[in-house]
């Protein structure tokens, strides 16, 4: 082995000894499997080969946009999705071309001199890195716990000018859901309070138009940056910030992943503005979604006689050992059962489980093969 490379192969040696080696995994979505591993909320990714074709026939976008936004000759089809969006939330919307990028680049654009950031202890990778490339101050608040937030705003209000509170709206790991109208009363009590809202697992499963969680509780106007992502219930790709106009002007100035990015392609925001309009009118399949997903924790609840923290279409089942995870895993795919071991550095040490992502496609008839497979896997380990 080369010297040069030996660390790196001791790392991969250890993360192989401690049951937590990453790889892409193989094709799933085939006939006859039931894949529990995606985002997929509304089943739109999984039955869009009709919407495609007919969506391909009829559209004149580019495949390529060759420049990034602030170079871009052709705009028409990011301005048209922009102004979808701006028209739904009632404020300004920026396109972005991940939810990675937008939270690298928001977060790290606001951060400036007299600024803090107060986080959520689970709040995405993608926010911690914001913070670092910045080099910004900040601080954690108990998970979803807004007396431990009040107790840090109360601390640090006299030496920051502003404070910056980012939570999610739903948890990716958990499934669990932010207390909103608490941060929004917070932000009303506390005037250097800015509020910070990732809607990355709500957007397209929440609220009457799908909107998330903000929409739900009635309180978009209260969120002063709100991002949403395409990739996960919209069958798309991006994410969006929605914001003031003046914050909307900073961003296109200072985000820098906005800045030195390459735009999607145009017939990605073309896509996805299709994708915006139809999942805005799937009410059905959101009340459907919710439905399966309380008798799902509700079953999960009765497997591991403990109390499932979900209160979303995300389901965990907590194994607490990552060789344990990963068998649970192997034998549900031996049932025709896609769903992947979340292990550390995604969930801390103990933390580690098996995620059930649930979907609007998934029939009464999938939810029993399910529950059969998971019983059965069970009562092997």
């Amino acid at each position: 082995m080369d010297k040069r490379f030996e660390a790196y192969k001791e790392i991969l040696d250890r993360y192989r000894e401690e049951n937590r080696l990453r790889a892409i995994p193989e094709e799933r979505g085939l006939p006859g499997r039931i894949d529990l591993s995606g985002n997929d909320y509304l089943g739109l990714a999984a039955h869009s080969e009709k919407l495609q074709e007919e969506f391909l026939r009829n559209c004149d976008a580019s495949f390529s946009s060759s420049a990034s936004r602030l170079l871009a000759g052709r705009q028409h089809h990011y301005s048209a999705l922009e102004n979808l969006l701006t028209d739904l939330y009632g404020s300004p919307a920026l396109l972005f071309n991940s939810g990675y990028h937008a939270n690298v680049g928001c977060i790290s654009a606001l951060n400036i001199p007299g600024s803090l950031f107060l986080c959520d202890k689970l709040i995405h990778a993608s926010v911690i890195d914001g913070i670092s490339m910045a080099g910004a101050q900040w601080a954690r608040w108990r998970h979803n716990d807004t007396g431990h937030l009040r107790r840090l705003l109360d601390k640090h209000r006299k030496e920051a000018e502003r404070i910056i509170v980012v939570a999610e709206s739903i948890y990716s790991m958990d499934g669990d859901v932010a207390p909103v109208r608490e941060l929004v009363a917070l932000k009303r009590e506390y005037p250097e309070m800015i509020l910070y809202l990732d809607e990355a697992h709500a957007f397209g499963v929440r609220g009457g138009r799908g909107l998330g969680v903000a929409e739900e509780e009635g309180l978009i106007a209260d969120v002063d940056i709100l991002i949403g992502t395409f990739g996960k219930a919209c069958a798309s790709a991006g994410a969006f910030a929605i914001t003031s106009p003046l914050l909307h002007s900073y961003l296109i100035n200072c985000a820098r992943s906005f800045i030195f990015s390459t735009a999607l392609p145009p017939v990605n925001a073309a896509w996805t503005r299709e994708m915006v309009v139809r999942i805005t009118k799937m009410r059905e399949e959101r009340e459907y979604l919710k439905e399966i997903s309380k008798d799902f924790r509700n079953f999960i609840t009765g497997i591991t006689g403990q109390e499932n923290s979900s209160d979303s279409q995300i389901v965990p089942l907590l194994v607490g050992d990552a060789g344990k995870a990963m068998k649970i895993a192997s034998l549900l795919r031996c049932e025709g059962i896609d769903a992947l071991p979340i292990r550390r550095p995604t969930v801390p040490p103990g933390g580690e489980r098996i995620r059930f992502s649930l979907n609007a496609s998934l029939s009464p008839e999938d939810i029993e093969r399910i529950k059969d497979a998971i019983q059965r896997v069970m009562l092997e380990i």
